[in-house]
């Protein structure tokens, strides 16, 4: 296990921080050099955040946190639902990157929460709406769906026996956040 370069909470600040960098300023700058690339390359990443989001295009956790090449761990499934694939990959980042901050990421105007909530699919797409389901049940009102369907996520992360182990042992915290299309801003849900 290697340790935690930097806490939970100052992960928390540094996310915060991007965000109300992201929404006042409206620029992105990221270091895309070969330098830059070539150090990634020989030293590996070392993450501060675990982001676990939709596969909507228009959330872009990079940019919505002012961050860089290297500083999140990006998982991204529509709906940001977790399944074994999704949790073992959380597990990777918590446990052999040393990263501290797990964030669930959800949004609003969600594709995936409304075809849960107005549609009837088929196909592989319905392992996802049946999973939203689960966590909105009879739920109508759309943003209050999203910020449950996180909740839920975040839930399934917490009974991970590892994630457990790692929360004890090291501080790793958990947490739900909700972004706002239309302002960019990101709401933390705990």
């Amino acid at each position: 296990m290697e340790s935690y370069r930097i806490t939970a909470d100052e992960a928390r600040r540094k996310l915060e921080e991007g965000n109300l960098e992201y929404v006042y300023t409206n620029r992105f700058m990221c270091d895309t050099s070969l330098d830059h690339l070539k150090k990634f390359s020989e030293k590996g990443q070392q993450p501060y955040a675990i982001i676990i989001t939709c596969s909507d295009s228009r959330v872009v956790p990079e940019l919505i946190f002012s961050a860089g090449i290297g500083d999140l761990f990006v998982i991204r499934v529509a709906g940001n639902v977790i399944d074994s694939h999704q949790l073992g990959s959380i597990e990777y980042a918590a446990e052999h990157l040393g990263t501290g901050l797990i964030v669930v990421l959800g949004h609003d105007h969600c594709g995936a929460v409304d075809a849960a909530m107005n549609h009837e699919p088929d196909g592989y797409i319905k392992y996802i709406t049946d999973e939203i389901l689960k966590a909105i049940g009879n739920e109508k009102d759309e943003v209050r769906a999203c910020c449950l369907n996180v909740k839920h996520s975040c839930e399934i992360i917490e009974h991970s026996l590892q994630i457990q182990k790692d929360e004890r042992e090291y501080g790793l915290k958990v947490l739900g956040a909700i972004y706002h299309l239309a302002s960019g801003e990101v709401e933390f849900l705990g």
